[in-house]
């Protein structure tokens, strides 16, 4: 996936932390800076760490796989910890360890702490027909996509295989199934019904839940910068 996403995690009881359990979560704000990493947080003083691959090893469990997380010690568990009020530890993914995408279209690819995939392809246009069907708004954060693309019909990408981004060739592997963090709202990490309840409307999977968006994974290394053209390929 894209260089350092989903490269560190929080993790509680050997599992992974996310805002499904934890929707203050989305209150905290990471800035990555080569291996500086610094967090801030409402009513917290800010907290600098210097990234690295040295520490204790934890065995981590994301959705059944078995990661292997290096602790970035106790000085950013105890923030985290006070935070979220939660005891939990911030890890770093391991650079020997491979996790890979669990799909055999696509062998050989690997993933970090992401739930799956390591890219979510969302189009402004499926955006914009969602929230006309909304008695208020949403914006594109409630999805957390990396890639979003503009120019294309309402879910457009649940049609496509294959697109190339720049020189980057990507499959377009599945349909997201959403899940209650989409009801967050990023900036007061307070939750609703939406856009679940209007989703269930119209977008329900023959497998459960309801999907927006598609999981994309990569071949082979490449840049992807803002304003690229994105080309079906098939």
């Amino acid at each position: 996936g894209i260089a350092h996403d989903r490269e560190f995690a929080l993790t509680a009881n050997g599992r992974v932390l996310t805002q499904r359990e934890c929707p203050t979560m989305s209150l905290i704000e990471p800035i990555l800076d080569g291996d500086g990493l610094v967090i801030s947080a409402p009513g917290m003083a800010t907290l600098v760490l210097r990234a690295n691959d040295t520490g204790d090893r934890h065995e981590v469990e994301v959705w059944g796989d078995l990661c292997v997380g290096v602790d970035q010690g106790d000085a950013a568990a105890d923030w985290f910890t006070a935070f979220l009020g939660v005891a939990c530890r911030l890890v770093r993914m391991a650079d020997d360890h491979v996790r890979p995408v669990d799909i055999e279209a696509l062998p050989g690819r690997e993933v970090g702490f992401a739930d799956a995939y390591p890219l979510l392809l969302i189009g402004e246009g499926s955006l914009d027909d969602l929230n006309a069907r909304m008695p208020r708004p949403l914006p594109m954060d409630r999805f957390r996509p990396n890639i979003v693309v503009s120019g294309a019909s309402p879910y457009a990408e649940d049609g496509w295989d294959q697109i190339r981004i720049g020189q980057l060739e990507l499959r377009v592997s599945k349909p997201c199934v959403r899940c209650v963090v989409t009801t967050t709202d990023q900036q007061t990490s307070e939750r609703g019904a939406e856009p679940l309840r209007t989703l269930s409307e119209y977008r329900r999977s023959p497998l459960g839940g309801v999907t927006f968006g598609q999981n994309v994974a990569h071949f082979g290394d490449g840049n992807l910068r803002v304003d690229d053209a994105v080309e079906v390929v098939a």
